[in-house]
């Protein structure tokens, strides 16, 4: 596949597979859209993760459709999907899975059997994922990882592809168990889940309460969907986009020379080296689902916002003077320059 973005020849083979791709995802958006009324913007930034093998957590108040989003994702590409309730008594073995002790009915011979864990899915949802203690938290946020688990000392792998999306509830914290910040930056988005529309909310009351939900058609393979993620691994990069995404995460830090002024005064600490990475896989998959080669700056601001948000830790001054990440980030795509394309 690397060859078809170096070989002139095989420019317009390239073109049309892009054009391809375009079309069968905006397909994915229709096809989720009519389980799901709006939140249009929600699936297409599921979906640009998705094409980047990265994870998401959704934060938003119940009733907004984030189970139902998830779940009519995963019929659409026709993936095993389970869903994971976390509450504060759940266990890893509940996650990863469990050996049991058997007996072959033959020999005789007792034995450990491994009994896989709802983890072993292509889709994934951790409902309400701060509910759980970081033990727990830990077992899932190890698989995101690695795309693997260990039992008794044994790696076991998880078929790709996998992918993970946490819901949080931002209005009921008594009981809840925040993710550490290293535990955030393992997700690629994290993505606000807002209130639909007046017009929007009127068709789901009506649309909810009237029928049974929709038969979803088949839109991607699985194999269609593993290649497409390879081409988003095989998109360039021009060297002005790679260090604008590198200037953002940068900048985000209040000791580095090419902090903001809002950064130095308000930011505890900033984003990783991982955000720059993100910044450019997203920008990559944006592009591909634009029909577009390769990432131009306006696909790196583009993801910015869900990339950044999570991984900005802001201090007590910001809290005092009623500051909060999403001030930063606007600070940060307000001030960092456009490198020049030289």
């Amino acid at each position: 596949m690397t060859s078809a973005w170096t070989n002139d020849a095989q420019v317009e083979a390239v073109e049309a597979e892009l054009g391809r791709v375009r079309d069968a995802f905006d397909a994915l958006v229709k096809e989720v859209g009519r389980a799901v009324i709006g939140q249009e913007e929600v699936v297409r930034d599921l979906l640009i993760a998705l094409l980047s093998r990265g994870h998401c957590l959704l934060i938003g108040v119940p009733g907004l459709a984030k189970t139902l989003i998830v779940r009519s994702l995963a019929r659409a590409l026709d993936w095993e999907y389970r869903r994971i309730q976390f509450t504060p008594d759940l266990m890893p073995a509940d996650i990863i899975g469990v050996e049991i002790l058997e007996t072959d009915a033959t020999t005789h011979e007792r034995r450990l059997r491994f009994v896989p864990g709802p983890v072993f899915a292509n889709v994934v949802l951790a409902d309400e994922i701060n509910r759980t203690p970081p033990r727990t938290q830990a077992a899932l946020l190890e698989a995101m990882q690695e795309g693997a688990v260990t039992v008794s000392g044994k790696t076991l792998k998880i078929a790709p592809p996998f992918f993970v999306v946490a819901t949080q509830n931002p209005i009921e914290q008594e009981g809840t168990f925040p993710l550490p910040e290293a535990q955030l930056d393992r997700f690629m988005f994290s993505i606000d889940v807002t209130y639909p529309a007046r017009e929007e909310e009127e068709r789901i009351a009506v649309n909810t309460t009237s029928g049974a939900e929709p038969e979803l058609t088949i839109v991607l393979t699985r194999q269609e969907l593993l290649r497409v993620q390879e081409v988003v691994r095989a998109a360039p990069v021009s060297p002005h986009v790679a260090r604008y995404a590198v200037g953002l995460a940068r900048a985000s830090r209040p000791a580095d020379p090419d902090a903001t002024a809002m950064v130095r005064r308000y930011v505890e600490w900033g984003a990783g080296p991982r955000a720059s990475q993100y910044l450019l896989l997203g920008a990559k998959a944006r592009a591909i689902l634009s029909g577009r080669p390769s990432p131009s700056v306006g696909d790196v601001r583009a993801v910015a916002p869900r990339v950044l948000l999570h991984r900005v830790l802001c201090n007590y001054t910001a809290a005092a003077d009623g500051v909060g990440p999403a001030d930063v980030v606007s600070d940060l795509l307000t001030h960092v320059r456009e490198p020049t394309h030289a």
